[in-house]
């Protein structure tokens, strides 16, 4: 087939996302795919030209990725590197190339791309893509609203309230929070902007934190534990992985340095919280309408109560990513992974 890989972007995980691109197109490739590695907002070329024979070059202008920073992106200085100047979030050639696709293997975390916007105008466009819909996205993209969807569904998760930035000082505003507390964006990942606070004084320089990111924050008790993650594809639980930093809480540098933390699957846990882990994911999943692949996150309190932390509907592919760990467990290789992902969104694109 010829593939687009759809990678980059505006979000806070940008470099992320070509982490997770670059690997998904060098495993589709080894598969016999022409695979081209594009940057959804920087494009391919700064004028028109023919594209007719552009699959015979799928290597050569394909995005170059370097390894993740440490730190996450400028997007301000990214926008500025665009040549065209434009604010189309698509750049040149970038739906031209994706309608040319047999699919569109959807590489993209975070905003603009895990929030069902990209789905949205993929399926007014007719482009075949991989993952969920766009309703299952926007809604999983959203912390607090994920919460509220998921009541009636018996997963539990930490107590907690949402703010907006213009409510912060607000005398309607009421919320206060519980510490030991979490402070994070409503729809940001790969933790940035994250803080584990104690007391008023570290609570309102987190809430500045958060905000930088957002406009919109989320505020939840602190659950001590251990953080695991389950991955659903096709409805149906993966094993259990436990996350362990070697420092500090599983923030974006251990999330991606390489021998930062310690992932174990199958996770070291007794079969019945396992179990309950995997039906908890399930239910979320469902719940959601997340019904090609997704990854949830939870604690393990000290008491071994479960709790749901948030939904992932484009889980990261890069090397120290947890869904392909989990996939791995089990038999399926990270190049089978790829096919099985596109196999799926190919039968739902169809009905």
């Amino acid at each position: 087939m010829n593939i687009v890989v759809l990678a980059g972007g505006l979000s806070t995980e940008r470099d992320v996302s070509f982490k997770s691109g670059d690997m998904i197109a060098t495993a589709l490739r080894q598969n016999g795919h022409k695979t081209i590695l594009l940057d959804v907002f920087m494009g391919y070329s700064d004028k028109e030209e023919d594209l007719s024979n552009v699959w015979e070059r799928s290597r050569e202008i394909s995005v170059r990725v370097k390894d993740i920073p440490s730190d996450a992106p400028d997007i301000l200085a990214i926008k500025r590197q665009r040549v065209d100047k434009s604010d189309n979030f698509f750049g040149p050639n970038v739906i031209r190339l994706c309608q040319m696709a047999d699919i569109v293997f959807i590489a993209l975390h975070g905003e603009n791309g895990e929030d069902g916007r990209i789905q949205a105008a993929f399926d007014l466009l007719g482009v075949k893509y991989t993952g969920n819909d766009y309703i299952s996205s926007a809604i999983a993209m959203d912390k607090g609203m994920t919460k509220e969807f998921l009541r009636g569904y018996d997963v539990p998760f930490p107590g907690g309230f949402s703010i907006k930035k213009h409510e912060r000082f607000a005398e309607s505003n009421n919320d206060a929070p519980r510490f030991p507390c979490v402070v994070k964006p409503s729809c940001g990942g790969s933790s940035i902007g994250v803080s584990i606070v104690n007391n008023v004084m570290e609570y309102e320089h987190a809430l500045d934190e958060a905000f930088r990111w957002e406009n919109e924050v989320v505020v939840e008790d602190y659950i001590e534990g251990r953080e695991f993650s389950v991955g659903v594809i096709e409805g149906v639980a993966l094993p259990v992985i436990e996350i362990i930093p070697k420092e500090g809480f599983y923030d974006y540098k251990n999330k991606y340095a390489k021998g930062a933390a310690d992932e174990i699957c199958p996770a070291n846990i007794p079969d019945e919280i396992s179990s309950t882990m995997q039906i908890y994911a399930e239910r979320v999943a469902a719940g959601l309408g997340v019904e090609t692949y997704s990854r949830m996150d939870f604690i393990l309190s000290k008491d071994n109560e479960i709790y749901c932390l948030e939904a992932n509907t484009l889980p990261g592919m890069t090397p120290t990513s947890l869904l392909p760990q989990e996939a791995k467990c089990i038999g399926i290789d990270y190049g089978e992974l790829c096919e099985e992902i596109i196999r799926i969104s190919l039968k739902r694109r169809r009905r």
